[in-house]
């Protein structure tokens, strides 16, 4: 009975203490992400985007972005909960808000990524069930001012690493269920995998990176699975049970949420924008305000139409030409030919017969239709230049040849000459608008027209290069005619080519992918690389006004972060030597902090996943891509410390081995609390002389000469 008492009073104790832990934690969570939270009061960094795109979700116009819809859609609820009333221009950073109502949004944001400090508390717990090592990791995650800065603002990285907190806490809870033996088809169980389920889709509705915790999620599941399977107790039935409800829970429930998240996207995006000209003439039939929407053309095309032709490349843009030449030095100096992804006056271009007349020979309803095999020639509307190309390189791809507009008044020579081919079609088939896939094949020059998705430069205004290639098999010489403005010809209403929900989605899903592996850094922007990622080599302002903000890890935690990732595989390495070696002698080794080595393995893994495919990216890459990195390796450098420290106290006697453990954490805790005070004002504001200058409130601690505050 007494054994029984002491087991209840040190539970007690230990719950409380736990208690007391969880609430420090909270506390400081609150006091650092809620204090200055509405200062600046100007649009800082990323601000411009996202909260313009909360404006056009209010509006319901439609736009195009490279990230799943989530994120941006909770930003628009929460400041249309809170009387934003989507009028404000968001145009750049620095301006200020005079008056708009942004405090909903900035504390929605806020309040997300306040809330990954206890989620993680929670989830190291699941996976430790030691309160040390949960409360320096929690901890270093709390002191570190990049985290601070990166989760105050109107941006999608606070809402993304809390719904990937979420995720990681709800994988070690169902590993924690599995373990105690609680029944696959339970009540408790399939909650939790629910739970786990929509965070997971939650996670990737925001941006595809969330799919590096989805394959972490994998992985633990795996290996759930495979413990049950290798536990000889149970029957093989439950391995499969545990099989089918996870299927369900985690792979056939987040699918139908995400589809869930696009369906509201599509639907509450219905007014034409700015971005229509990224998507087929299909998906533009569905748009409110669209040329193409509730419009009506001829079925077919006819010589003498005004027409728009769309390349058929996934987010290709519309054949395009302008008042500018070539500059000196760039094949001949004559108008330039582009692709533009927005509608435009400078899009439209006229059919005529290859002698050179509008018109061809009359048909039924007085018109000459436009068949496979036909010869004629593209005159620019607003120019009364011909479509022409020569013997000249392509000004990005010199393989292939350049492509220009040449002639006045729609009097050129024989290089303005095409032959119009149907893709799977025949000669003397009708070319029909926006159905019929169509290529421009050179007459002189056997090249195809296409695009090359190659950006030109200020010269060519950013806009896409437009080529001849020779090799009339390249996919991006398909075209489509999608205005045509003709009046001899009876029109059809567009309705018949809208697209339906799914053919919406899965082209949303091709624009997003290819504008993600296309984004390019604009000039003067900051951009780094995934080897800077780690060592805090160099920030990023998020206000360069006299109000400064500076993205930048806490050294200190960023530091130590790196250190003891380096220790964890000397440790791993260390330990695998000396088990191979205990098993070739027959010895078995004695270890009670295994669980937290198994811990700190997954910390690891989930580390690597969130930051290696880094290096494999062609895209620009920025440095707030490593912090869904930064929370894995905060929480291995908790866990790994009380592993050092516990297993140090065991070479030192009992008395001074605890004196010596209490004085290491209280060093660690002190360090860590202490280096934020010092670095808070990056994220809280600095004014006055820059760190360099002796009189700066951060006189002495720039401590790279890579950063710039």
């Amino acid at each position: 009975m007494t054994e029984i008492k002491k087991n209840r009073s040190a539970s007690s104790s230990n719950n409380k203490i736990w208690w007391l832990t969880f609430g420090i934690l909270c506390g400081g969570t609150l006091l650092t992400r809620f204090y200055k939270v509405l200062e600046p009061d100007h649009v800082c960094w990323d601000e411009t985007h996202f909260g313009k795109m909360a404006s056009w979700y209010i509006n319901r116009t439609f736009f195009f972005d490279v990230h799943p819809p989530l994120g941006k859609m909770l930003i628009a609820l929460s400041g249309k909960l809170t009387g934003y009333d989507g009028k404000f221009p968001f145009e750049k950073p620095g301006d200020k808000y005079d008056g708009a109502r942004y405090e909903g949004m900035r504390i929605f944001c806020t309040t997300l990524g306040a809330l990954i400090i206890p989620l993680t508390f929670l989830t190291m717990w699941e996976m430790t069930k030691s309160i040390d090592s949960t409360f320096i990791g929690t901890l270093l995650l709390l002191c570190d001012v990049g985290f601070l800065t990166l989760n105050r603002y109107i941006l999608l990285d606070p809402i993304l690493l809390f719904f990937m907190s979420c995720s990681i806490y709800g994988v070690f809870k169902v590993r924690s269920l599995t373990d105690s033996g609680l029944e696959p088809f339970s009540t408790r169980m399939l909650c939790w995998q629910l739970y786990l389920g929509a965070s997971l889709a939650c996670t990737m509705s925001v941006k595809f990176v969330g799919l590096f915790v989805v394959l972490f999620v994998g992985l633990r599941t795996i290996a759930d699975l495979w413990n049950v399977l290798g536990d000889l107790s149970k029957p093989v039935s439950l391995t499969i049970k545990h099989l089918i409800g996870r299927s369900i829970t985690l792979i056939l429930w987040p699918i139908v949420l995400y589809v869930f998240f696009f369906w509201i996207h599509l639907t509450v995006l219905s007014k034409s924008g700015n971005g229509d000209g990224f998507y087929s003439s299909g998906f533009q039939a569905r748009l409110e305000g669209n040329s193409l929407h509730n419009a009506s053309a001829p079925r077919v095309l006819a010589y003498g139409a005004i027409i728009t032709l769309k390349n058929h490349r996934t987010g290709g843009g519309y054949l395009h030409s302008h008042h500018h030449l070539y500059p000196a030095g760039v094949g001949a100096r004559q108008q330039q030919i582009t692709t533009y992804t927005h509608k435009d006056d400078n899009n439209r271009w006229q059919v005529r017969a290859w002698g050179g007349a509008a018109g061809g020979a009359g048909g039924a309803g007085g018109a000459a239709r436009v068949r496979s095999g036909d010869l004629l020639r593209l005159t620019h509307a607003a120019s009364a230049r011909n479509l022409h190309s020569h013997r000249e390189r392509a000004p990005l791809s010199p393989k292939l040849l350049q492509v220009t507009g040449y002639g006045e008044d729609g009097v050129g020579d024989a290089n303005d000459v095409w032959k119009v081919i149907i893709s799977g079609g025949k000669d003397g088939d009708e070319i029909q608008t926006v159905r019929s896939k169509i290529m421009f094949v050179h007459y002189l020059q056997a090249c195809a027209l296409t695009t090359t998705g190659k950006q030109l430069p200020k010269w060519g205004f950013e806009q896409q290069e437009v080529a001849c290639n020779p090799n009339l098999r390249d996919k991006n010489a398909l075209w489509n005619v999608e205005d045509n403005i003709f009046d001899q010809l009876p029109k059809m209403s567009f309705e018949v080519y809208a697209s339906g929900f799914l053919e919406r989605l899965f082209e949303s899903h091709a624009v997003m992918l290819q504008g993600n592996a296309g984004l390019k850094p604009k000039e003067g922007e900051v951009t780094s690389q995934p080897w800077q990622w780690p060592i805090n080599y160099r920030g990023q302002f998020f206000s360069g006004s006299a109000h400064r903000i500076y993205l930048l890890g806490n050294p200190v935690v960023w530091w130590a972060n790196l250190a003891f990732l380096v220790i964890f595989f000397i440790v791993f390495i260390y330990n695998s030597v000396r088990e191979k070696r205990a098993k070739a002698f027959g010895k078995k080794i004695q270890d009670g902090d295994g669980s937290l080595l198994n811990a700190a393995g997954w910390s690891c893994a989930g580390w690597a996943l969130h930051y290696v495919p880094f290096w494999a990216m062609g895209r620009v890459l920025y440095f707030h891509h490593y912090f869904p990195a930064l929370v894995f390796s905060s929480m291995l450098t908790g866990i790994l410390t009380v592993y050092l420290l516990r297993n140090l106290r065991r070479y030192l006697s009992q008395e001074l081995g605890k004196t010596a453990y209490q004085c290491a954490m209280g060093l660690v805790i002190s360090t860590a609390v202490y280096s934020f005070y010092l670095f808070s004002p990056l994220a809280y504001g600095m004014n006055g002389p820059l760190s360099n200058e002796p009189n700066s409130t951060m006189a002495g601690l720039k401590w790279l000469e890579s950063w710039e505050f």
